[in-house]
């Protein structure tokens, strides 16, 4: 390798997306009714919504970074207690929507169980009311019952094909932010 070539991890850095974000004080980047200490602290929902529909614009593999220029400097370089802020609270929102997942699959397999008793229950119900009765009115409670147990099963299918996808790529997208550098840099710099 040349000399002249560029560390890899500089040059991805260099053409990774950055998210510039401008504020007047730090107070500004943290949700104010949370008593934690700075490190521990919630960013304003303002703030977060900014930072997470940004990364949502960007493939899943995109390397993300954060820029965030401050116009009024505190006394002490707030650079790596912004860094630390950030990043756990990202990954704390990483481990909350796991939580989330993880009640969603629980939830999922709870209504699968009840869905499929009841729909096992509608179709003997089926049979033993009506067997195999000719009837306008036999045909019409058969397939009642049928429907209805289907219809039982409509949660645990509603779970399993379609809830848990954005809560997946949520779950991704706050690791990522978990993780990202991120840069505070005086004023318009």
């Amino acid at each position: 390798m040349s000399s002249l070539a560029p560390d890899p991890a500089v040059a991805r850095r260099a053409h990774s997306p950055t998210n510039e974000l401008e504020l007047r004080r730090i107070d500004l980047l943290f949700n104010p009714i949370d008593p934690s200490p700075l490190e521990d602290r919630d960013l304003s929902p303002e703030v977060e919504e900014f930072i997470v529909s940004w990364a949502e614009e960007y493939p899943p593999n995109a390397a993300l970074a954060l820029r965030i220029h401050l116009e009024l400097w505190p006394t002490d370089d707030p650079s790596s207690l912004v860094r630390t802020a950030v990043h756990n609270y990202f990954s704390y929102r990483a481990s909350v929507n796991h939580l989330h997942f993880r009640r969603l699959m629980k939830r999922g397999r709870s209504s699968l169980i009840i869905g499929l008793l009841f729909l096992v229950a509608c179709l003997l119900a089926s049979r033993l009311l009506f067997g195999s009765a000719e009837s306008t009115w036999a045909g019409i409670g058969r397939e009642s019952l049928t429907i209805a147990g289907w219809v039982a099963m409509w949660r645990p299918m509603e779970i399993y094909l379609y809830d848990w996808w954005p809560l997946r790529r949520g779950g991704r997208i706050y690791k990522k932010l978990g993780h990202m550098p991120v840069d505070v840099v005086r004023g318009g710099a």
